[in-house]
């Protein structure tokens, strides 16, 4: 069997999944996209990948957003579906609400009513979020939005006024809100995720499969070399990745790995479900229909019993 492609952000996220394959004997191709969750989606739908690890918001809105597959077949499901089979981080994610560096006029949240919104690409964690944001303040209108691919090219689009705002992760946008660097931004605000934020998918044919169970067990080695070696990680994200040593410092205080990636729990699924609803992100009752249970195996391929993290 060829080796198994798997999607990740070449974020500070992604520092356990370099320790497995660096030092834990991890077999597979891991493939950088730099856009984020949204181009993952895209890319499994096609068959260029095998396996992800991305934003639980994304994964889920676009299962969500699906058909659902024919339940009077034997496989049930299309080669290139993918669903969620494991839970990479734990703890939430703090998203930055940034505009360009000069642009006094706006300085708050508040001030985005109404305003056009840089996104990654439509269906991508910073999209999913813009609802959940909108929902938060009240607004009955979602943003227009302009997918702009790249973190540069949306600290681009804020400066030249392309779109006036557009949200990415707290310690990834930190470093450019000195005016000293390439297309600088400035900070008005942050929106938590309510659920935990980073999840592991799989195209269908591999669930259940040795193959994936050996990957799942090497991240997780990956992930006990990233605790036991934390100076290790701190200099692999400051020099090999674009974070401060500080910042890598700071950030390695917040977030929080789970000690067994295997398996996602449907109540993560049900509690994420319910929020983007609310938000305006998913239409309908996707989830209140039928059983909890039952409900839950059209995005679970691996279920978590417990609540496992270190």
């Amino acid at each position: 069997m060829p080796p198994l492609r798997v999607g990740y952000v070449p974020e500070h996220f992604s520092t356990p999944l370099h320790f497995a394959q660096t030092y834990c004997s991890l077999s597979a191709d891991l493939i950088p996209f730099h856009s984020g969750t949204g181009h993952m989606v895209a890319a499994l739908r096609v068959g260029e990948l095998d396996i992800a690890i991305g934003l639980t918001e994304g994964w889920i809105a676009a299962i969500a957003k699906d058909p659902p597959p024919d339940q009077t077949t034997d496989a049930g499901s299309s080669e290139n579906e993918f669903k969620l089979v494991g839970t990479y981080v734990e703890t939430p994610l703090c998203w930055a609400i940034s505009t360009g560096h000069d642009r006094e006029h706006i300085t708050d949240v508040q001030d985005l009513k109404g305003k056009k919104l840089g996104v990654s690409r439509i269906g991508s964690g910073s999209y999913v979020m813009s609802y959940v944001l909108a929902d938060r303040e009240g607004w009955d209108q979602p943003f227009e939005c302009l997918p702009l691919q790249t973190f540069e090219a949306l600290r681009k689009g804020v400066n030249d006024r392309t779109v006036d705002f557009f949200m990415w992760e707290y310690f990834t946008s930190k470093r450019y809100y000195s005016s000293e660097t390439l297309h600088p931004i400035k900070k008005v605000g942050e929106i938590y995720t309510p659920w935990s934020s980073w999840k592991i998918v799989a195209r269908t044919p591999l669930i259940d499969t040795p193959e994936l169970d050996s990957f799942l067990e090497t991240v997780n080695a990956g992930i006990k070399y990233f605790g036991e070696h934390k100076e290790e990680a701190v200099q692999y994200i400051s020099t090999k990745l674009d974070y401060e040593e500080e910042d890598a410092k700071e950030w390695m205080k917040t977030v929080r790995f789970a000690r067994d990636v295997k398996g996602v729990e449907n109540s993560v699924v049900r509690e994420t479900m319910e929020m983007l609803q609310k938000a305006g992100v998913i239409e309908g009752e996707a989830w209140q229909e039928g059983s909890e249970v039952k409900k839950a195996k059209r995005f679970v391929g691996k279920r978590k019993e417990e609540h496992s993290v270190v």
